[in-house]
């Protein structure tokens, strides 16, 4: 699998690897997690509640959350198109972050103060979407439990979930929740696109960022190994062989492997080796012209068992 025609996921991806490891790198990772108290309620750091989904706060977060966007979102995006699933991916971020607020307004007090930087709401909602949309390539049944190739998305997707609890499990329930909202007809924002400028400005400035999505092309032709080679004086008289070099102290006709081969199957060996004559590829042609209905098996048999092309006339005549 690649990235054909999912390029909105791999922007993602490589966006979320890239804030991390920025983040990481200039220690500013205690400014992206959002918190009730006292950063909201009285700080009044409301810019927070957009950057926590810009980045993780840790590297085994970012890995599963990079396994999941590579195995889940490119179906999702490819089912949607480049240009819906972007206006998915906004329109569950903005609701997403309401929904988060209003969980921690209303949860607070239950100990669910703070949700762990990263996009995790967003990629559960993209989650609910390939649940709903993608069916199962297989199942199996193990000490008779029925499951399915999903299950191992699922359960790299509730480490996710469960990796920091109470916290970690409110967006992953607000990405469910923003998943379904967005496929029933409660909003209306399944039908909502991004501007055409918003697309013609990304399409310029962003996509050429993101690279080249298109899988890579393996020809189905057999061509030979090229080497570099340094050039040789006589380069002009190299001949292209398409067969073994004869052996030393063997004939040109019978040193060839291919030659052998069709020896063998010809029936015409070596006279020293057989005892029989070995009769040449003219006589079996003309042999050949003379009795069309003849098989070639037989009329080299003719020759082989004639000391001439004569006898074999007569001994095929009389057959």
């Amino acid at each position: 699998m690649s990235f054909e025609n999912a390029p909105v996921t791999k922007g993602l991806m490589m966006g979320s690897a890239l804030t991390s490891i920025i983040g990481g790198i200039f220690d500013v990772k205690h400014y992206l997690h959002l918190q009730l108290v006292p950063h909201v309620s009285r700080n009044h750091q409301y810019w927070r509640l957009l950057l926590h989904h810009t980045a993780f706060s840790n590297s085994s977060d970012l890995l599963i959350a990079e396994i999941l966007l590579y195995g889940v979102g490119v179906h999702i995006e490819r089912q949607f198109g480049s240009v819906k699933f972007a206006s998915f991916t906004v329109a569950s971020v903005l609701l997403a972050t309401i929904l988060e607020f209003l969980t921690l307004i209303l949860f607070h007090n239950l100990g669910i103060n703070q949700i762990p930087s990263g996009p995790s709401a967003l990629l559960f909602s993209i989650l609910y979407q390939w649940y709903r949309l993608i069916p199962p390539a297989y199942h199996f049944r193990i000490f008779g439990i029925a499951g399915s190739n999903k299950a191992f998305v699922y359960i790299l997707a509730s480490q996710l979930a469960l990796g920091h609890l109470p916290g970690s499990f409110a967006p992953a329930a607000v990405g469910l929740l923003t998943g379904f909202i967005y496929r029933s007809e409660l909003v209306n924002i399944k039908s909502w696109r991004l501007s055409p400028s918003i697309i013609r400005l990304s399409t310029r400035f962003l996509l050429p960022l993101v690279g080249s999505t298109r899988a890579p092309r393996r020809s189905t032709r057999a061509r030979p190994e090229t080497t570099h080679q340094a050039p040789s004086p006589d380069i002009g008289n190299e001949e292209i062989i398409a067969t073994a070099r004869p052996s030393q102290g063997t004939e040109e006709t019978g040193g060839s492997v291919v030659r052998e081969w069709v020896n063998e199957l010809t029936g015409r060996n070596e006279q020293g080796t057989t005892g029989v004559r070995v009769p040449s590829d003219a006589e079996i042609t003309q042999l050949t012209t003379m009795f069309p209905n003849m098989q070639r098996a037989v009329i080299v048999g003719a020759l082989q068992r004639s000391p001439n092309i004569e006898s074999a006339v007569e001994l095929l005549l009389a057959s």
